[in-house]
């Protein structure tokens, strides 16, 4: 039998994010010289800074590369970036041993079908609020807030108010 909800958020060590569709909007911005540019929102920044001074590891999982997202992981702080494979599930296994907690310490978020697999593995699964049908359908917890809107923000505090540990 799984703890209850409450139980596994104070359980969790690793947070996983999708980036383009969580952490972004979706959208893509090209400059006319093919510059990628991309959008992110200040409140999930806080989230992840939080978890983190809490001792809670972050990764991104994307299935795309780009120069945008490096520079906001940067940023950040967050060293666990995973760009570049559609094949989540595979990755995750990697993400698991790298950084050395069992699945069912894991949270993850996604918005799109890629991110199924590695949802259905993990201790906990999140879709934001815009998420494909299919998504939220695999998600426990769907979150009220749309990819790139603070999604992260939302479950950063979910995370620590599970644990007392979320700034009143």
């Amino acid at each position: 039998m799984k703890p209850n909800l409450s139980q596994r958020l104070k359980n969790i060590k690793l947070l996983i994010l999708d980036v383009d569709g969580v952490l972004t909007d979706g959208r893509i911005y090209k400059t006319t010289s093919g510059e990628e540019m991309l959008a992110f929102n200040v409140r999930d920044g806080m989230g992840i800074a939080r978890l983190k001074e809490e001792g809670i590891e972050v990764a991104l999982l994307s299935g795309r590369t780009s120069g945008a997202m490096m520079a906001r992981a940067k940023e950040l702080g967050i060293e666990k970036i995973f760009l570049g494979n559609l094949n989540k599930g595979e990755v995750l296994k990697t993400i698991i041993r790298e950084i050395g907690v069992e699945y069912s310490e894991v949270a993850y978020i996604g918005d799109d079908l890629a991110d199924i697999e590695a949802m259905k593995k993990v201790g906990l699964a999140a879709a934001v609020a815009d998420a494909a049908p299919e998504v939220k359908a695999a998600a426990e917890i769907v979150l009220e807030t749309r990819g790139g809107r603070g999604a992260a923000r939302e479950m950063a505090e979910k995370i620590l108010k599970a644990r007392n540990r979320w700034i009143s």
